[in-house]
């Protein structure tokens, strides 16, 4: 089985995430192979990766010539296809969603970077990974740092740690975070990421997202889940178990550890690429509660948690539809947080919510968001 090349799907392969997923398969091009590649409306990038790497299937949003022998297809029919072995979903938002139940339905294994599909349909897709055989892996530095965490483990966990570096405004007051560019937002102290997910960093909002992703990922209740400020991004994140030890994984901050250590799992693979830690040079590693009156879309987060049903794709499309205003110079950075909450605010919520009533709410929280903006809610 170690000499089986592993067949890859990769679903959003121009973002972040994508581009350094296919850095590995370059230095692994005998035990990986793409098989399909999809992406948003990068186009000059798409077919450079495409030319490169020779898909069987591709698909992209924009309307594209693709190579000859290149078939194209939804992201649905591409992430169900028989001869993948892993799909990787390294898109954002909800786009990701459907074609990762279609994966789940063919029994096939995926590793998510997407935080929102998680948040907005957890339950149903750990449903459907039981049900028809599938697995889902995490790809996010701090839910791989768990789950490498727990490996050989089989005591009672008392509680994850998830660690935070704080984002580029710490300590700043809120007349200055109005002012705040979407230049400064994007100018992660840490992290190099999408714009979207930089945003979020920036806000803590992620880490919201990154506790209802460890509920379901880990099935802990969410009482048992903290988030923590470690401003240098070495510790990943933490698991502390009921003898009172706690467990650490470390690594500099950079994605290609943990995309490399789903794609492989089992497996650890010597990659040269990745730097390790020159334990020389670092003089401290520091940790600090979390302010929640400095994030307080951190803090709405773990309400629309509380409140379940489906607050927390309302959660998800208000703070994408919020982001995607900020990023455009629409609204202030502070008001992301003010659009989440009032769009929060007018939800009447979907018990044991299904996918249909889970992308309904996602489509009236863009549309109330949007109303929240313009001052009209």
């Amino acid at each position: 089985m170690q000499n089986k090349v592993k067949k890859l799907v990769l679903l959003g392969s121009t973002g972040s995430i994508g581009r350094q997923t296919l850095d590995i398969v370059r230095v692994f091009k005998d035990k990986l192979q793409v098989t399909g590649l999809a992406c948003g409306n990068n186009t000059e990038l798409f077919i450079q990766q495409v030319k490169e790497f020779k898909p069987q299937l591709a698909c992209c949003a924009a309307d594209l010539q693709l190579p000859a022998g290149i078939t194209r297809v939804s992201m649905q029919e591409m992430a169900s296809q028989a001869d993948a072995d892993v799909v990787i979903v390294a898109t954002t938002g909800k786009v990701g969603l459907q074609p990762t139940m279609s994966a789940l339905l063919e029994g096939k294994t995926v590793a998510i970077a997407n935080k929102e599909i998680l948040v907005m349909a957890g339950d149903l897709l750990k449903q459907l990974a039981t049900r028809h055989g599938g697995a889902i892996l995490p790809i996010d530095s701090e839910h791989s740092a768990i789950w490498q965490c727990l490996q050989g483990e089989d005591s009672d966990v008392s509680r994850l740690l998830l660690t935070a570096s704080g984002g580029p405004f710490i300590g700043w007051p809120v007349k200055k975070l109005r002012r705040v560019t979407a230049s400064q937002a994007l100018n992660h102290p840490t992290w190099k990421m999408g714009k979207k997910v930089t945003v979020d960093s920036a806000t803590l909002f992620n880490k919201g997202l990154e506790v209802i992703e460890a509920h379901w990922l880990f099935d802990l209740p969410y009482e048992k889940i903290e988030v923590i400020i470690h401003r240098q991004s070495i510790i990943h994140s933490m698991v502390e178990f009921k003898d009172g030890s706690i467990k650490a994984q470390l690594s500099i901050p950079d994605m290609h550890l943990p995309i490399q250590y789903a794609i492989f799992y089992p497996q650890r693979m010597v990659n040269p690429n990745i730097r390790p830690i020159d334990f020389s040079r670092m003089h401290n590693l520091t940790f600090e509660p979390v302010n929640y009156v400095d994030y307080p879309c951190l803090k709405l987060a773990l309400e629309a948690i509380k409140l379940g049903d489906t607050y927390p794709a309302v959660l998800c499309a208000a703070d994408e539809t919020a982001v995607n205003l900020f990023l455009k110079n629409s609204i202030a950075f502070t008001e992301i947080a003010t659009i989440i909450e009032k769009t929060l605010g007018m939800h009447s919520p979907v018990s044991n919510p299904g996918i249909e009533d889970i992308l309904l709410s996602d489509g009236w929280a863009c549309d109330m968001a949007l109303k929240a903006a313009r001052k009209e809610i």
